[in-house]
């Protein structure tokens, strides 16, 4: 390295990752650093592709270099991602996937399935690797919401083949029955085909695997938190009282298995439900807030006929929402896996 590049290093090294709270050149996210004439080029590989800190990593950096480090007048920065690995994921069972995603609600028809499908659908149009487990076995939404209401998943090798809408691979036992047909399960039968979708399905190199639960606190939640390494959960919620008390026993439920809660989302936001219930309830349990959804029309319809409103109106309130959730989702997952001993050592990034 060059004494100029050393410069401009060293002026990096005052630029603080603000939810990691160390500067970006010890977490070695700067990469491949040049200067040519006035110019210094160089990588900051970001812990999700879906970072919402582009902008504040852009502001610092040039308030460290420029005016400081003599003769760079330029910066040239270029982006790069690498998520975090769960090191218990390839510890306790083998699946190509770097971290495991819960979304879970305290009751029925606060929008979960809704939630789960749209920040699935905003993470791969980030730019990340994406999977999505229908894991309410006995009432599959998922393929209705991704417009894939037919057809069945082809095996190979033994294995299921997800299916693959919107840049997001998915797998359900909606897929492997018709809408007429009850799914009708025992406690252990469930468990056993949530670990089959996680085991016996021909995934990807994922870097998140979003698992929709069905709503309470019942057998498929407690099985996923006690087989498989999550990185955290999301619980969804209405505004109302009667849906933020429901959500209150999903995040003591989580709490209670050691199942860190990346945030709470405000679903159905608006007049007609009320607004702020679920902020509230963020707030009077100390966890994140990951934002709310406005109550809109095409959400529903989106859902009815296979269209996520984050892919076919992201510019709607609704889609802007979701799109922010995303982010905001994936920053604190990444905090909460550098923060915990079971990432696997890459000098954060690799």
């Amino acid at each position: 390295m060059s004494n100029r590049e050393q410069l401009v290093m060293d002026a990096l090294k005052t630029v603080i990752e603000p939810e990691l709270h160390q500067d970006i050149v010890t977490l070695k996210m700067v990469r491949d650093l040049t200067v040519e004439d006035s110019t210094a080029k160089f990588t900051i590989v970001l812990t999700t592709p879906a970072c919402p800190l582009k902008d504040v990593f852009v502001e610092r950096c040039n308030a460290a270099v420029i005016g400081t480090v003599e003769g760079i007048s330029n910066l040239k920065i270029n982006w790069d991602a690498k998520v975090p690995t769960d090191a218990r994921i390839q510890g306790q069972f083998s699946a190509p996937m770097k971290s495991i995603i819960a979304v879970g609600s305290g009751k029925g028809g606060v929008g979960k399935s809704t939630v789960s499908v749209n920040l699935a659908v905003a993470l791969a149009e980030a730019g990340a690797k994406v999977g999505l487990i229908d894991a309410d076995i006995l009432n599959p939404n998922a393929p209705q919401m991704m417009g894939l209401a037919t057809g069945r998943p082809k095996v190979v090798n033994d294995k299921m083949q997800p299916i693959l809408a919107y840049g997001v691979e998915i797998i359900s036992t909606g897929f492997l029955t018709t809408p007429d047909k009850p799914m009708i399960m025992r406690g252990p039968m469930l468990h056993s085909a949530i670990r089959q979708f996680f085991t016996d399905v021909n995934w990807s190199k994922l870097d998140y695997m979003i698992v929709d639960l069905p709503p309470g606190t019942g057998d498929a939640p407690l099985s996923l938190a006690q087989q498989f390494p999550l990185a955290g959960a999301i619980v969804v919620t209405q505004p109302q009282g009667v849906a933020t008390s429901d959500a209150l026993r999903s995040i003591a439920m989580f709490e209670q298995l050691k199942v860190p809660i990346i945030g709470l989302i405000e679903n159905m936001s608006g007049d007609f439900f009320g607004s702020g219930g679920g902020e509230q309830l963020a707030e009077d349990r100390n966890v994140t807030f990951l934002g709310r959804v406005p109550m809109q029309a095409d959400v529903r319809e989106g859902g009815d006929y296979g269209r996520p409103i984050v892919a076919h109106n992201p510019s709607s309130p609704a889609g802007q929402a979701f799109a922010h959730i995303a982010q905001q989702a994936a920053a604190r997952t990444s905090v909460l896996m550098m923060q915990s001993a079971n990432v696997i050592p890459i000098n954060i990034i690799n």
